[in-house]
């Protein structure tokens, strides 16, 4: 599906590897909304590669509702969705105080990484179901959501992030079933070790003990290859019900 003069939904889109998708999408030609709880640096951003920021938290149906509507006000109705909004953090289950992990930090997690998605998806879908198609295969749109390779491999303290991030691949191929009938692609990508916000402040040394754990090439990903992947998902419209890793061959050691 080419994007160009398409509406599009980009969350976390202020920052990370929502912002690099955004980027992607209005080289190509798409109308795009940067959906972030965080609305100050999303309107920075809107600002300087050209979109509309749009405040949401993903996690409260009435954020999501409203900030679909206001997208839909200025841009039409969004043909593209790229759910990039994730929280990480690492706790143990049971920490060596012998005292066991804070439910809501799980939930928590939970509710932004896998739930948060599922709410945005839904919405999304509902909207595009709507339109007419887009071709004579009867194609109305196309989701692309944000899972990590800790879905597969989680490491010592990643039960709440590979949790949920196990949730959104597994959710994939059911989701690209479901919304068949309309005419609705769903793909994920599990990227490995990228150089994101979450990363940025770790040390030098860190970061490239880091990158040298993949097999090739030796270093963390570029925001930039995922913006690619995920404007190629929605390019290719053969790309459906699938979860692609995007890791530079790592395979998660247990830390």
């Amino acid at each position: 599906m080419d994007p160009k003069g398409m509406a599009a939904v980009v969350t976390g889109g202020a920052s990370g590897l929502g912002r690099a998708t955004a980027i992607k999408l209005i080289e190509a030609g798409a109308k795009v909304a940067l959906f972030d709880r965080n609305v100050e640096l999303a309107e920075k951003t809107a600002k300087e590669i050209g979109a509309l920021a749009v405040e949401c938290e993903v996690t409260s149906e009435e954020s999501a509702v409203a900030a679909f509507a206001k997208a839909r006000d200025a841009h039409g109705i969004a043909r593209i969705c790229i759910n990039c909004a994730g929280l990480g953090g690492s706790r143990r289950i049971v920490d060596k105080e012998h005292k066991p992990m804070v439910l809501e930090h799980f939930r928590r997690v939970v509710e932004i990484c896998l739930i948060g998605t599922f709410n945005t998806l839904r919405l999304a879908a509902a909207d595009m179901s709507t339109l007419e198609p887009v071709n004579d295969e009867g194609q109305r749109g196309v989701v692309v959501n944000t899972a990590s390779v800790a879905g597969y491999e989680g490491q010592i303290g990643q039960s709440p992030y590979a949790s949920a991030k196990g949730g959104v691949i597994g959710l994939t191929l059911p989701a690209a079933r479901d919304l068949a009938s309309w005419g609705i692609r769903v793909c994920t990508i599990a990227p490995g070790i990228f150089y994101t916000p979450l990363l940025m402040g770790l040390p030098q040394d860190t970061l490239d003990m880091l990158g040298k754990q993949v097999p090739f090439p030796k270093r963390t990903g570029h925001d930039y290859e995922f913006g690619s992947l995920a404007l190629e998902i929605v390019r290719n419209d053969y790309l459906n019900g699938e979860t692609i890793r995007l890791d530079g061959a790592i395979r998660m050691g247990p830390r």
